[in-house]
């Protein structure tokens, strides 16, 4: 009864510590233990309690929004209608934007082993929509929040996803319809789409992605507005640079940030969230630094 109780104190201090001051964002649903970007990734992260959802879209050939972190069949993870392996010469053929969604949910992307998260429960699973999503969202916590990315680049353009402002309007669209705007955040690596995201609907909050080959600053200036959080690649962080963009105005949410060592090491530097492919680490060190 006693070890009851301490444990639920602790849960209790845990859970005032990060509502109040570290998102905890699962990767693609739970990539570490759960399928990327699948349904039953989102419900494991849901029920370990993250706060927010971080996943990725593309669209199909009849214009349906679906969570996939590639606009093809990537062959690290996809099988195809025969159960085959994809050969990473040919994912590429394997275009979203030329199929329709009903043909794309034919594809299981959950049973194939994934060598780098070793770890993964293999579970039968495809691609769903934005919406199955959300609804699963809303469902398990009404106060979830969702961190969307969109998957743009200059040689996708009407090759693998449509027209950029088509692409963001149709994601906008369905934030909008579900009445969850004040609970999402749109990102991108693209400042294209950030820009068509803050002209077309300034109310939503924006992420700006930058990758472990950019530098923040240069990023930044390229923008002709101020997103709401800036999100690096984690190791182009220091305390110093944190403290420097959060002292502008901007919260701080490093990717992917996966070893326990390098997640206490973001705390530290007083990070205003982690997106994680293992966010029960991440609760694992909150708690730690609680009991300290």
């Amino acid at each position: 009864m006693q070890k009851c109780i301490a444990a639920l104190l602790l849960l209790s201090v845990f859970n005032c510590n990060t509502n109040q001051k570290i998102d905890v964002q699962g990767h693609r649903g739970y990539r570490g233990l759960y399928p990327e970007n699948t349904l039953i990734g989102f419900e494991k992260a849901l029920a370990l309690g993250v706060h927010t959802l971080e996943l990725d879209v593309v669209v199909s050939k009849d214009h349906k929004v679906i969570v996939s972190h590639e606009p093809f069949m990537n062959h690290e993870i996809a099988l195809d209608t025969n159960s085959n392996e994809i050969s990473e010469a040919d994912e590429m053929t394997f275009n979203l934007y030329t199929m329709t969604y009903d043909s794309i949910a034919m594809y299981d992307c959950g049973l194939k082993f994934h060598p780098r998260f070793p770890e993964q429960n293999k579970v039968a699973a495809s691609k769903p929509l934005l919406t199955e999503v959300i609804a699963l969202g809303e469902a398990m916590n009404p106060s979830v929040f969702y961190n969307i990315e969109i998957k743009s680049q200059p040689k996708y353009d009407k090759v693998y996803t449509p027209q950029l402002s088509d692409y963001v309007n149709l994601v906008i669209d369905i934030v909008q319809e579900y009445g969850i705007k004040e609970r999402t955040t749109l990102q991108s690596f693209d400042i294209r789409a950030l820009e068509i995201i803050h002209n077309q609907a300034p109310k939503i909050k924006t992420v700006l992605l930058v990758d472990e080959n950019e530098n923040i600053a240069s990023k930044l200036e390229q923008l002709s507005f101020k997103p709401d959080i800036i999100s690096p690649y984690f190791k182009l962080l220091s305390s110093k640079t944190i403290s420097k963009f959060q002292n502008q105005g901007f919260k701080i949410i490093p990717w992917t940030v996966n070893n326990k060592s390098d997640i206490s090491e973001m705390l530290k530097y007083n990070v205003d969230g982690i997106i994680s492919d293992y966010p029960e680490r991440v609760f694992e060190v909150l708690t730690a630094i609680q009991i300290d």
